[in-house]
Formats: C-alpha cells, sequence, structure tokens
C-alpha cells in the first residue's frame, strides 16, 4: 500500500534537524566564554551579570539563557569543562620528563593574563561566601585524579616506590608554581621549570624529606 503524502511529509518533519535558534551554536557558545572570562578578569565573579556576559559575546540574552539559567551554572560548565582538559596530562615514557613537561604546560596556563587574574578571585570568592566551594573541590579532585596516572604509571614501571607519598607529590606538582606565578606574580623561567623537576622528583623517590 502506498503512503499518503500526509505520512510522507510527517516522516520528513521528524527527520529534519532542528535548525536557527534550535541549535547551540559552536560560535555562540564560544563567544559567550570569552565574555565570561573577560568580564570576570575586569569585575570579580561577584560583579558578573548575565546581561553584561551576553552583551560582550553580541549575543541576546535569550541565547546565553538557553545555555545556563544562572552565572554559578555557566562557570561551573565552563571552568569543569577548560580545567580539565588546559593542560594534558603527558604519557613520555618516563616519569621526569613527565613532571617536567606538566609543569611547563602549566606554567604557560598561569601566565595567561586572564588566568593570572581570575584564580586569585576565585580562591578570594570560596573564602568569602563559600558559592563556588563545590566547583573548586570538583576541579581540584579530577586534576589530582587525572595526575595521578602519570603517578601509577611511574610505580608500574619501577621507577618510583610503591610507598610513595601520592598527595605530596600532587601537592608539589603545582605549589611551587603557583606560589610564584599567582601570588608572587614572578615570571617562571626554564631554570625553575628544571627545579621543580627536581624537587617533585626526588621526594617522589624517595630521596627528599617532607617539610
Amino acid at each position: 500500500m502506498e503512503r499518503n503524502s500526509f505520512d510522507v511529509k510527517k516522516q520528513q518533519k521528524s527527520t529534519r534537524k532542528p535548525a536557527g535558534a534550535a541549535l547551540l551554536q559552536d560560535s555562540v557558545t564560544n563567544a559567550i566564554e570569552r565574555a565570561l572570562f573577560e568580564e570576570w578578569a575586569e569585575n570579580g565573579y561577584a560583579g558578573l551579570r548575565m546581561e553584561k556576559i551576553a552583551a560582550r559575546a553580541g549575543v541576546g540574552k535569550a541565547a546565553l539563557y538557553r545555555r545556563c539559567k544562572s552565572k554559578l551554572e555557566l562557570v561551573s560548565g565552563v571552568i569543569s569543562s577548560m580545567a580539565t582538559n588546559i593542560t594534558p596530562i603527558p604519557d613520555s615514557g618516563s616519569f621526569e620528563s613527565d613532571v617536567r613537561l606538566l609543569i611547563r604546560r602549566m606554567a604557560a596556563t598561569l601566565r595567561h593574563r586572564l588566568v593570572r587574574r581570575i584564580l586569585p578571585d576565585l580562591h578570594a570568592e570560596v573564602a568569602r561566601s563559600g558559592e563556588l566551594m563545590g566547583l573548586l573541590e570538583h576541579v581540584s579532585h579530577d586534576r589530582r585524579a587525572q595526575a595521578s596516572i602519570m603517578i601509577e604509571r611511574a610505580i608500574a614501571r619501577r621507577e618510583l616506590p610503591e610507598t610513595a607519598d601520592r598527595q605530596t607529590i600532587l601537592d608539589l606538582l603545582i605549589a611551587p608554581l603557583y606560589w610564584r606565578s599567582i601570588i608572587q606574580r614572578q615570571r617562571t623561567t626554564s631554570a625553575d621549570i628544571e627545579m621543580y623537576t627536581n624537587l617533585v622528583t626526588q621526594f617522589a623517590k624517595g630521596r627528599a624529606r617532607k617539610a
């Protein structure tokens, strides 16, 4: 039996891809993310306003609210995604090389003008209100879980002892670098990266004592 024209039109309608406003265009999403970071760097988290983010991104408020319902939801989604992907965990086959590559990548990230302004405000906002505490804990947990894989690979290769203090190694991977780059606002040199690499590897191998 032949299908009537109504059935054909109905099937075509059901399989047609949404267009226009129904799609969350990547270009719009990227513009919103850039606007979020620029606004945050200028005004701090407390000064973020959804309408200002939309205006800076050059989009309507409807486009912004289709993606998130509040600034907390927007910030949480963008930061969670970016933090877990911005500095990939290396796998060079050597723990020392992995540490050096990771520290170099993190140093480059911490040099970014927006990062240098947003990170201190993020931690200050956690201390002030606690609104971003959940986000900070989530991001920290995910990043440490990623870096832990690097440590476990080194243990499996017998580069590090099974008794290696994993949590302190994870602290050392970022703490000295963060202090120098964000707190002291000093440039991280190649010599600094070698110094931090040696600090981490020597401690991880049990050749240095915890402070």
